[in-house]
């Protein structure tokens, strides 16, 4: 069996939510280069922009000091992302809670995130993980719901936390869990082998 993802149909198209340095869409942008619509957020200076612009994936960039509440930002960043005509919406590394404004837009929005859900939910993950002692954590991919990491997990994998681990150490063993399973989740999603 190949490690290289399987191709998906030109119509096959989605949406990136980032915030951050953009690990996970970098990921998506290598398996998938054909398929990846638009890459939208809420960090002008988030570096998943600058991975974006440099294949030449359209970038939208929402600032939420224009909105009075999280209805209104998340109505206009629904509007930005459905104008490219996606299928899907990917979480990766997007550190905003999304209402349901956002979410009964789409089809189906999937997120990832650093720990074997329901364990460690919401923020700082990986450190919390460090802090209790656990002896595995892992990585959850999950479709999104109104509540923080708490939608249908669709894939799940077990890492070891080591003695001498730092949160850098075992980011380091995550990050690649993280975009195997977002790749796999995404070619799953779109040949119906998850239900939304």
């Amino acid at each position: 069996m190949s490690n290289l993802p399987e191709r998906l149909p030109k119509s096959s198209r989605f949406a990136v939510l980032a915030s951050g340095s953009g690990t996970n869409l970098q990921a998506l942008l290598d398996a998938y280069p054909e398929n990846v619509a638009v890459v939208a957020g809420d960090k002008k200076e988030a570096f998943a922009f600058e991975r974006a612009r440099a294949v030449g994936v359209p970038v939208e960039h929402v600032d939420p000091a224009g909105f009075s509440t999280r209805e209104d930002y998340d109505r206009e960043l629904a509007q930005r992302v459905a104008a490219h005509r996606v299928g899907l919406v990917v979480g990766a590394g997007y550190m905003r809670v999304l209402s349901p404004v956002f979410l009964e837009r789409f089809p189906a929005v999937l997120n990832v995130h650093p720990s074997l859900l329901p364990s460690f939910r919401g923020l700082r993950a990986v450190e919390r993980a460090l802090e209790a002692g656990v002896e595995e954590t892992g990585v959850s991919v999950h479709f999104m719901v109104e509540e923080v990491d708490a939608g249908p997990i669709v894939a799940q994998e077990a890492v070891p936390v080591l003695p001498d681990d730092t949160e850098e150490t075992l980011l380091g063993r995550l990050h690649p869990v993280e975009h195997r399973l977002l790749v796999g989740a995404v070619a799953d999603y779109f040949s119906g082998r998850l239900g939304a």
